[in-house]
């Protein structure tokens, strides 16, 4: 593969990151990192593959919606207030997982940084206006910095000891379901700038891979911003395939070459149909609860039988990167 693929888009990157990417260019095409989902401290998505396969995931997904700073306890409901609370704390997972040497990717449902109720992450529970938000000055500007300086702060331990983060911020940005989307592509793209040159110029948080995750051309923010290229894909119950369809249509949204990967999937896909079909996807990343802990979406036989797989990475099998 070529050298292109694992130049960061961060020039100031640490090593580690040049060593994450380097590895997963290296090894597109042959062979599959194993992924999954976590966001409670539980983490009962790990233990249930530890029973079906014996073995752990390379690459961890944690989530960062209970460290929101603008949660509405006041006018929430129990379904939110259990999930924010059940993802108290899970940091400290993450860390765990950084120590035993484990591939870490962060998702963020970001409750709007001005405004909303219940799961304000959701466009429906907030009139918090994303547009106004990357217009500088303005309230939902200051709103939206603040946000994104208290979660920098938050980063900034795994950058001050070398930890590489695969960072997938504004998740399915095509859709209008989550604020960030709401108001279009070209706000998208400034939304993302936006945080890129924050987070790497004024807090220096160049332990991030910046991993883009839409399949739509119009959102692209740019390859100078974008070091992965990914999309969520919840394809029928049990049908497990090399998902070529949705790889080919991610890949025609930039026409440099680009490190791709499955940043949600609700079913597990068929690891050697993507390695002998030919297909790029480097990593995929299970989603949590009912698609992970239950056999409605992935039989634990399927599971084990991946898992088994010489095309599969599993923790065990990552060489050190950082």
């Amino acid at each position: 593969m070529s050298d292109k693929l694992f130049a960061p888009a961060d020039p100031q990157a640490q090593p580690c990151v040049k060593n994450v990417m380097k590895y997963l260019s290296d090894i597109s095409y042959t062979k599959v990192l194993t992924g999954q989902h976590t966001q409670t401290m539980a983490q009962e998505e790990l233990a249930c593959i530890r029973k079906a396969t014996g073995k752990e995931p390379a690459l961890l997904g944690f989530e960062l919606l209970s460290y929101s700073p603008n949660i509405n306890y006041l006018d929430t409901d129990e379904e939110c207030m259990t999930e924010v609370q059940d993802n108290y704390g899970t940091l400290k997972r993450a860390w765990e997982w950084a120590e035993c040497k484990g591939l870490l990717t962060f998702t963020w449902h970001w409750f709007s940084p001005l405004g909303g109720r219940s799961k304000a992450f959701f466009t429906r529970n907030t009139d918090f206006d994303a547009s106004q938000a990357v217009v500088d000055g303005t309230p939902e500007n200051k709103a939206l910095l603040s946000d994104m300086d208290y979660m920098a702060g938050l980063l900034r331990p795994f950058r001050d000891r070398g930890v590489p983060i695969l960072w997938r911020p504004f998740h399915e940005g095509e859709g209008s379901w989550f604020w960030w989307g709401a108001k279009g592509a070209e706000t998208l793209k400034k939304l993302w700038r936006l945080m890129f040159e924050r987070f790497t110029r004024v807090h220096g948080l160049n332990n991030l891979i910046w991993v883009w995750n839409s399949p739509a051309p119009e959102t692209y923010p740019g390859d100078d911003v974008v070091d992965i290229i990914s999309r969520d894909m919840y394809p029928e119950a049990h049908s497990h395939t090399s998902c070529k369809e949705m790889y080919d249509a991610l890949c025609k949204i930039t026409s440099a070459p680009k490190i791709v990967l499955i940043g949600e999937t609700g079913t597990v896909p068929d690891v050697d149909a993507i390695v002998r079909e030919g297909v790029g996807w480097v990593s995929y990343m299970s989603w949590s609860k009912e698609y992970s802990l239950t056999e409605s979406f992935t039989t634990f036989e399927y599971l084990k039988k991946v898992y088994d797989s010489p095309c599969s990475v599993t923790k065990d099998e990552l060489p050190e990167l950082y």
